[in-house]
């Protein structure tokens, strides 16, 4: 059974992160599949754009912690979606955790529903929010990203426009994929590459440096004090 399924409609390809048992959680498997598909649908010419929605209540929880990717595969991944000659439009109807907003920081454009509500939520368990600010950081408002990064709190779709992660509630989508049917191949190609330069950048300065820092904190005892709390559902011990 596949966890990332593909479906068509007038050349829209929508892949279906579909991993509900464990809110989508960004395991290695769920990115090995996600990547395929998006290599599928960057070499199909009749795939005008890609639609990146779920199943369930939530969009993405961020790190499988029990069955985690490599790092540089994520990499790879988040730079995938960036870099893809079709544009990426994240759809979400629910939660959002962790690494699921580096999935959408990497996206062209992401719709919401009303409910929805996202957290960056790295702090709470002694690491942060290193790899996924290579599409974050370049995107959202640097005072919000400092509230977010640092607090850990929820914040709902408002708040997620205003900063830069979220283009629109979902009431837009048809309007902006019938947008996306409208405009040629090579006019779509070539737009996305002059709206993503700037964050290709930060790939090629920065990528090795957040993956080793990312792998220092993930070591660290910190973060297998927040782990452990974590699976265990309790407070860790620095909690005051």
């Amino acid at each position: 059974m596949t966890l990332v399924p593909a479906a068509d409609e007038r050349g829209i390809r929508t892949l279906t992160l579909d991993s509900p048992g464990n809110r989508n959680a960004l395991s290695a498997a769920l990115v090995a599949e996600l990547a395929e598909a998006l290599t599928a649908a960057g070499k199909d010419p009749a795939v005008r754009a890609v639609a990146l929605t779920h199943t369930g209540t939530t969009f993405s929880a961020g790190a499988d912690l029990k069955a985690p990717p490599n790092p540089y595969a994520f990499v790879a991944l988040l730079r995938q979606i960036v870099e893809l000659p079709k544009p990426v439009v994240g759809v979400v109807d629910g939660h959002v955790r962790a690494g699921g907003l580096g999935l959408l920081g990497a996206c062209d454009a992401v719709v919401a529903s009303a409910g929805s509500d996202f957290a960056l939520t790295e702090v709470r368990i002694g690491v942060a929010p290193a790899v996924i600010s290579l599409t974050l950081l370049p995107k959202l408002e640097p005072r919000a990203a400092s509230r977010y990064y640092l607090t850990g709190e929820r914040f709902g779709v408002p708040e997620a426009v205003a900063m830069g992660l979220v283009t629109a509630p979902d009431t837009d989508l048809d309007g902006i994929l019938d947008g996306l049917r409208g405009a040629s191949p090579q006019g779509l190609r070539e737009a996305k590459r002059l709206v993503t330069a700037r964050v290709l950048e930060t790939f090629d300065r920065d990528a090795e440096e957040l993956v080793q820092r990312s792998a220092s904190l993930f070591a660290s005892a910190e973060a297998r004090e927040g782990m452990t709390a974590l699976f265990e559902r309790r407070d860790p011990e620095w909690r005051l």
